[in-house]
């Protein structure tokens, strides 16, 4: 990983495991502040877990993970969620219109979402503002994803984390928010670690890319390392070749 930027989030020698079976090893590295970082990997190889050891969900069996320089165990749970913001491949949805999912942030917090707050998220996710009162339950699968993400920036997180959030979209619908993740990056400089098994998509969006297998970080760079990856398993992985 290049040393020309500062890190958003690094990882010192993490161990995380479950029953005793180790999930990932040794992890070290770091996710650059204000660019795209790609997890990629075959299944099973400890991209979501890494993941959700970056706000909280889970905490390591050993090893640091810093936080813009400092112990992630320094941050209240709450300050931590509101800096480390996720949204899920399923875009899971609270019943009501989308004013209510937007607001919820806030609402957990004893606070109120202004409507002229929640018009404006929905423009920057490119949703027109006639959406706001529409039930979800009438939106695509598209629509939902864009407003999960809308609703993980009430917070104004300054990372974001990404789980195959277009994984389950038509082709249009990746489009759209691919685009809408550079445009968040671009217009708030928000950091974002983004897994994904769209190799194409990594290459196409990431700044820079992990590859996991079995737990641990095989290699990583700038994304065009997918082009020509010096590790052989990578290389297998690639190719779409077995393991």
């Amino acid at each position: 990983m290049s040393n020309r930027y500062k890190p958003a989030i690094h990882f010192n020698h993490i161990y995380y495991s479950v029953d005793g079976t180790e999930i990932l090893k040794n992890v070290t590295g770091s996710f650059p502040e204000g660019k795209v970082t790609t997890l990629v990997g075959p299944s099973g190889g400890g991209k979501t877990t890494l993941l959700k050891l970056c706000n909280g969900l889970l905490s390591p069996n050993s090893g640091e993970i810093y936080i813009k320089d400092d112990p992630i165990t320094d941050y209240p749970p709450v300050e931590l969620r509101r800096l480390v913001g996720i949204a899920l491949q399923s875009a899971p949805m609270i019943n009501g219109t989308v004013f209510d999912n937007l607001a919820l942030p806030m609402t957990l917090q004893g606070k109120k979402l202004k409507e002229s707050v929640a018009k404006d998220l929905l423009e920057d996710v490119g949703l027109s503002t006639d959406y706001l009162h529409r039930k979800v339950k009438d939106l695509s699968g598209g629509q939902r994803q864009k407003v999960s993400i809308a609703r993980t920036l009430v917070n104004k997180p300054k990372i974001l984390l990404l789980d195959e959030i277009t994984s389950s979209l038509d082709r249009t619908s990746v489009t759209e928010i691919e685009e809408l993740i550079v445009k968040i990056n671009k217009k708030y400089g928000t950091s974002m670690i983004w897994i994904t098994h769209n190799l194409q998509q990594a290459l196409n969006i990431g700044d820079y890319t992990w590859v996991l297998m079995d737990g641990e970080v095989i290699e990583t760079g700038e994304s065009s390392l997918l082009h020509n990856p010096t590790n052989e398993r990578v290389k297998r992985f690639v190719k779409g070749e077995s393991l």
